[in-house]
């Protein structure tokens, strides 16, 4: 079992642009001790963009794909020279991985990314993980690197993930103003008021919290926490109650079933009759095109797309069999979706 660390711009690169080097080192040490105790640490890092923009004369993110996606080029070497140095010091290898949410979406390099992690654990390697910005467009992108780790600890099936912000945790109300608590509980955190990401970086506290949701429904105790101090990692990795826990939920789905919840992205929906979702959702059948009564969205044969009943509320997610021409027509006989490729909600 492995633990993912996520670390966001404003926590690695200050406002001048430089890389907060005695934070990383802190950092580097921590994952060592984790190394050496046998315990595999993968880590999701931002910071290229940040680091990118002083070369190109900016203070803030531009708006431009073009520049965010060049700012991302020029600061990505930076980033992964900083995490090599670091950890360099603690006599341990960085690799480097970039990924897309179309790599995460598509099955075979899903598996290939899970393969080349573990085969970097095996080499007793860290890898840092980052979103392929420069390559990456609004379409095909993760959102932020909240979400990223998030998909990064389903994909290896991960017993901890934790990010690390500048802040201690979520809090009840924006961190400074009157009234404002740590939330202990990430049962808590939805009625927790959120402000605007960075300057520097696309996310907030909110895709904290949604991330950490989404990896502890898929069954991981997830924790948002503090970045700063000389002891953050190894309490967290061995219990010890910091910032705000999202305790794992009780699901033991196989990785196939995982990377369709959470990795494949949804291509439309199938509206149902009643009778076809009591044979899907009840007794486990397979969705045959007679119960479809409409469908919605363009598709093909192979992608993911959402089972609605009749009150409209989707409770399944599967792998289509048959295109849209298909399923218009009907047939008897036909697989729509078959039960080993969906998951009911």
């Amino acid at each position: 079992m492995s633990v993912v660390v996520k670390l966001g711009s404003t926590l690695l690169v200050d406002p001048a642009g430089r890389v907060r080097r005695s934070l990383l080192r802190a950092r580097a040490a921590e994952i060592a001790e984790l190394v050496r105790a046998d315990e595999p640490v993968c880590v999701v890092s931002s910071g290229a963009i940040a680091l990118g923009l002083r070369r190109l004369g900016l203070d803030r993110r531009p708006r431009s794909l073009p520049s965010l996606q060049a700012a991302s080029a020029l600061g990505q070497a930076r980033l992964q020279r900083a995490w090599e140095t670091a950890l360099a010091a603690e006599g341990l290898q960085a690799a480097q991985i970039l990924l897309t949410a179309a790599d995460v979406g598509d099955r075979v390099a899903y598996v290939n990314a899970r393969h080349a992690l573990t085969a970097l654990f095996r080499a007793g390697a860290v890898p840092v993980v980052n979103e392929n910005d420069a390559t990456a467009t609004d379409e095909i992108a993760f959102g932020d690197n909240d979400a990223l780790a998030a998909h990064v600890a389903v994909l290896l099936r991960a017993r901890l993930l934790i990010l690390l912000t500048e802040v201690d945790g979520v809090y009840s109300r924006l961190p400074g103003t009157p009234g404002a608590q740590l939330v202990d509980e990430g049962t808590q955190a939805a009625d927790a008021v959120f402000g605007a990401g960075s300057a520097l970086g696309r996310g907030g506290m909110q895709s904290k919290v949604l991330a950490a949701q989404m990896a502890a429904a898929a069954g991981i105790t997830t924790v948002i926490a503090s970045g700063h101090g000389a002891s953050v990692l190894g309490p967290i990795a061995g219990g010890e109650r910091r910032g705000t826990r999202f305790s794992a939920a009780d699901r033991s789905g196989s990785a196939f079933k995982l990377w369709l919840r959470y990795g494949k992205p949804v291509a439309g929906r199938l509206v149902v009759d009643e009778g076809a979702r009591r044979a899907v959702a009840e007794a486990g059948a397979s969705l045959l095109a007679v119960g479809v009564v409409s469908a919605e969205g363009r598709f093909r044969p192979g992608d993911a797309v959402e089972l609605v009943g009749p009150d409209g509320t989707a409770f399944a997610k599967g792998l289509l069999g048959a295109n849209a021409e298909e399923l218009a027509a009907r047939p008897r006989g036909l697989e729509a979706v078959h039960r080993d490729r969906l998951v009911l909600y």
